[in-house]
């Protein structure tokens, strides 16, 4: 009898053997990516269901406010269109100016609305989470031959122009996209803006700064932060021929 269980054990531990391993398999292959399990899942878990979102059907969206220094993140189900915040980290560390990045070695933090394009496991910064700059606007309005890259949301407090939010945060931060990504989002928005552009922030944004350039694409920015202010769903937006964006 016990052979013949065996028997019947081996199809079925074969079957499982034979599956092909999901993109948190792959992730957590890495020690770091376990390592952020380990410590900081069952946190992230918690501050979901709380929000009654699912992490295993969850949607993220990452949110940055430069001169608040402020990094926050919201989910949804997927089954649902309203965003919810769960959490706010704070920047570790910050450089720049408020401004959109537009050359190689500026120090300047990008503005704008991007997607996360590479998870790091291998990070020298721990983990890091790589933004889509330059994306199609950065293209046509920075520099032609050197616009930079290799922007990234990362750990540790150190920083040339990325978003430093602690070894801790970063962990916790990292296991929501991945999340979100094994789920199936196959596109994470980061969206970075110089401050909360709330009418008070850009009317005195425009009386601190004279360059109208800069009130031109603040106010454009503007106009996808109202709308989802206004209902907490992903404003839809297409980018000109001149690297505007239009919502």
């Amino acid at each position: 009898m016990r052979f013949f269980i065996l028997l019947l054990s081996i199809p079925i531990y074969m079957s499982f053997m034979s599956e092909d391993p999901t993109f948190k398999d792959r992730q957590l292959e890495n020690y770091t990516v376990f390592e952020a399990y380990r410590d900081q899942s069952e946190e992230a878990f918690a501050k979901l269901k709380a929000k009654d979102v699912d992490h295993f059907q969850c949607d993220i969206l990452i949110r940055a406010f430069k001169f608040e220094e402020d990094l926050e993140v919201w989910a949804k189900n997927k089954s649902d269109s309203i965003y919810k915040r769960i959490t706010t980290y704070k920047f570790c560390s910050n450089v720049g100016e408020l401004g959109p990045k537009r050359k190689e070695g500026d120090k300047q933090i990008p503005e704008g609305y991007y997607t996360l394009s590479k998870f790091n496991p291998k990070s020298t910064y721990f983990l890091s989470l790589k933004l889509d700059y330059p994306n199609v606007s950065d293209s046509i309005l920075a520099d032609k031959h050197n616009p930079g890259g290799m922007i990234f949301i990362h750990g540790g407090c150190n920083t040339v122009g990325c978003i430093p939010i602690t070894d801790k945060w970063i962990k916790e931060l990292y296991v929501f996209c991945v999340e979100a990504a094994n789920g199936g989002q196959k596109d994470i928005p980061i969206h970075i803006f110089p401050t909360r552009l709330t009418v008070e922030n850009y009317t005195l944004l425009k009386k601190q700064y004279s360059d109208t350039k800069l009130h031109d694409f603040w106010g454009q920015l503007k106009k996808g932060y109202d709308l989802f202010e206004e209902n907490n769903k992903l404003p839809a937006y297409s980018i000109t021929e001149s690297g505007e964006y239009l919502f």
